[in-house]
């Protein structure tokens, strides 16, 4: 997993509330099982005219401003919906490193931490400034910097913020759960070889 300390990156914003799992990643891209390739069909229902995969202009990743954004910034209830973990495989594919939203659903967000991306949940107001500030100073850019957990741009903003300690470990040494396994993988070739199972 990508180890996550400090990030700087292209805010793109997506003003909706609820946006669910089959939106991010519809469920008939769900049939591969390797974690890369579903970049391309994030937001596939908003993010296409047709099966041609024809760009939708009025959709926001489409807009020639936000080409290469990698924060994205939106609403309450991010991630809601079946709890697929294709849904932060295909963020991180697409090349979002950081969610900012005044909610999450806890399983998706749950899954964002296990694959490298980082959610931050914010107070509507705050994220009600945010809107306000990516309108007024195209092209909008932050600085996420876990280590300190602070969310600051070129003038004067400084956000602070609060992520679990562990969650926080895991996010800055690039530990998912088979990382944090292989942590002890000496003790568990011991406890193997005194039990005669290699």
């Amino acid at each position: 997993m990508k180890s996550f300390t400090k990030h700087t990156g292209l805010v793109v914003p997506m003003d909706r509330s609820d946006v669910d799992t089959d939106q991010i990643i519809p469920k008939q891209f769900l049939k591969r099982i390797e974690r890369t390739g579903f970049g391309k069909f994030a937001f596939y229902d908003w993010r296409y005219q047709d099966e041609k995969l024809t760009p939708n202009p009025d959709f926001e990743l489409n807009q020639p401003e936000y080409q290469g954004a990698t924060i994205l910034l939106t609403r309450k209830n991010f991630g809601c919906g079946s709890s697929r973990e294709h849904a932060p495989w295909a963020l991180d594919d697409f090349g979002f490193r950081v969610i900012l939203a005044s909610g999450f659903a806890d399983i998706f967000y749950n899954n964002c931490f296990k694959n490298g991306l980082l959610p931050i949940c914010l107070s509507e107001e705050t994220i009600d400034e945010l809107f306000k500030q990516e309108a007024a100073n195209k092209p909008f850019t932050l600085t996420v910097d876990l280590e300190n957990g602070l969310i600051s741009d070129t003038k004067s903003l400084s956000i602070p913020f609060e992520i679990d300690a562990f969650r926080k470990h895991c996010l800055i040494h690039g530990l998912d759960d088979i990382g944090l396994t292989l942590q002890n993988e000496a003790k568990i070739t011991s406890y193997e070889k005194s039990h005669g199972i290699v």
